[in-house]
C-alpha cells in the first residue's frame, strides 16, 4: 500500500502519517514549504509523542517528500499510489485542486488506470470533499473529465486527534517531532469511496457520514469554542484549565445538553448515545495531558462567529428543535468580546464592535437580525457577563 499525504503539518505527520506507518504503507509527503520538505528528507525520520502514553510514542521513517510545485514528481508517485490524504487547511483546498488537476493529467499520460484512486480530505472545514473535487474537476481539460469521474473518489474524514506544539526540549532533540493525543479513530465517509476498502490502522468507514460530521462539529467544535472564549475572559492559558473551571463547566454542560438534544432529534440518534459522544468531547477538553492553548483555539473569531460555524450554527440547530440556546448564547456573547491583541481577527472584531456595535456584528458577521430572538438572547447574555465582571 502506498499513499500520498498533501500537507506536512502536525496532523499530516502526527496522525495520518502515523496511522499509515502503523499499517505498513509507503508514505510520500507533499508540502508547499520547501524548507520543511528539505528537513524531512535530510533527517529521514520524526518522532510522534503520544501525550500521557509515552510508551506508545514512535519514530516514523522510510517516507519520501516533494515540494507541491514539483508536479511531474507528484504525477509519478500518483501513478504507483493507492490513495491520497490532504491536511492542508480548508482555505488552501482550492489552490491544491489546481495542482492536483495538473498532476492528474500528467499521471493519466504516464500509465493506464487499472484501479480506483481515492483522495481523503482531513480538514476542519465545511464540505471539504465537495470543495476539492470541484477545484480539481473545474480545471481539467474536457478529455480528462471522464477519467477523473470514473477512477477518482474524493471523500472526507473527521479528525478528532489533537496535535499541539512540542516542548522546547522536544524540538531541540527533533525539530520535526509532533505532540499528539492518545486517540486513534479516523472516521471516513464510506459512500464517496470508490472500490474496495483498505485496511488502515484506526480508519473506520462510516455510512450516512453527513450526520456524523454534523454531530462532531456541533458537539466537539461548539464545546471547544465555548471553552476557548469563556476561558479567555476568565484569563486561563490552557484549554484543560478552562474546561475544568467550575463556572465555565456550568455553561459547557448547558451547551452539551442543548446540542445533544437537538442533534439526537435531527439525526434520529438515541439521546444517551449522543450524550456519551458529548462526554468524550468533555474528557478531551479536560485532559491535562493535552497541553493546548486557549488563544490558539480562540483564533480567527470572525470566521468562528459565522452563521453556519460552531457557535451560531449550533444555536440555530437548537432553535430549530424548539429550544432556546441559553448556553450557546453565552458562548457567542463571550466570543464577541475576544480581543487578544496578537490576533489580527480579534483586533478587527474589537474595532467593529467599538465602531458599529454588537447589533452590526450579529447582522453582518453572524447573519442574525436585530429583532431575531437569538439576537435578544445573546445581548441578554452580554449583560449577564457584565454582571459577572468577565467583560467591561
Amino acid at each position: 500500500m502506498k499513499a500520498l499525504i498533501f500537507g506536512g503539518g502536525k496532523i499530516a505527520r502526527g496522525f495520518i502519517g502515523h496511522l499509515l506507518h502503523l499499517s505498513g504503507a509507503t508514505i510520500v509527503f507533499v508540502d508547499v514549504n520547501a524548507a520543511l520538505i528539505e528537513a524531512m528528507r535530510r533527517r529521514g525520520k520524526y518522532r510522534v509523542h503520544i501525550m500521557g502514553a509515552a510508551h506508545k510514542s514512535i519514530d516514523i521513517s522510510g517516507f519520501r517528500g516533494y515540494e507541491l510545485s514539483d508536479v511531474q514528481a507528484i504525477a509519478g508517485e500518483w501513478a504507483e499510489a493507492d490513495m491520497a490524504f490532504t491536511a492542508v487547511g480548508g482555505k488552501n483546498l482550492s489552490a491544491l485542486g489546481q495542482v492536483l488537476a495538473a498532476a492528474f493529467c500528467k499521471r493519466c499520460d504516464l500509465a493506464p488506470w487499472v484501479r480506483p484512486f481515492n483522495i481523503v480530505t482531513c480538514e476542519n472545514w465545511k464540505e471539504p470533499a465537495c470543495l476539492l473535487a470541484e477545484a480539481i474537476r473545474s480545471r481539467l481539460p474536457s478529455e480528462y473529465e471522464g477519467l477523473f469521474d470514473r477512477w477518482v473518489g474524493v471523500t472526507e474524514a473527521v479528525v478528532m486527534r489533537s496535535a499541539v506544539e512540542p516542548t522546547e526540549d522536544m524540538l531541540a532533540d527533533d525539530p520535526l517531532c509532533v505532540n499528539v493525543q492518545d486517540f486513534w479513530d479516523l472516521p471516513v465517509d464510506r459512500d464517496r469511496w470508490k472500490g474496495g476498502l483498505p485496511a488502515i490502522e484506526g480508519v473506520r468507514f462510516i455510512e450516512q457520514f453527513a450526520g456524523f460530521l454534523e454531530r462532531k462539529f456541533y458537539t466537539y467544535n461548539a464545546a471547544n469554542g465555548t471553552v476557548s472564549y469563556l476561558g479567555y475572559l476568565r484569563k486561563h492559558r490552557y484549554i484543560c484549565e478552562a474546561a475544568s473551571d467550575p463556572e465555565i463547566m456550568e455553561v459547557l454542560d448547558c451547551v452539551y445538553e442543548e446540542t445533544s438534544r437537538a442533534l439526537a432529534l435531527k439525526h434520529n440518534v438515541q439521546l444517551q448515545e449522543q450524550l456519551r459522544f458529548a462526554d468524550s468531547s468533555k474528557k478531551k477538553l479536560q485532559d491535562s495531558n493535552i497541553i493546548d492553548y486557549v488563544e490558539r483555539n480562540a483564533r480567527d473569531p470572525i470566521r468562528k462567529l459565522g452563521p453556519h460555524d460552531r457557535l451560531v450554527g449550533s444555536a440555530r440547530l437548537v432553535q430549530a428543535s424548539g429550544a432556546a440556546p441559553e448556553g450557546l448564547a453565552v458562548a457567542i456573547a463571550a466570543a464577541l468580546f475576544y480581543d487578544e491583541p496578537t490576533d489580527s481577527g480579534a483586533i478587527e472584531l474589537k474595532a467593529l464592535r467599538e465602531s458599529a456595535g454588537i447589533d452590526a456584528i450579529l447582522r453582518d458577521v453572524c447573519s442574525i437580525a436585530e429583532d431575531d430572538p437569538l439576537a435578544l438572547l445573546i445581548k441578554n447574555k452580554v449583560e449577564w457577563l457584565r454582571t459577572k465582571r468577565w467583560i467591561q
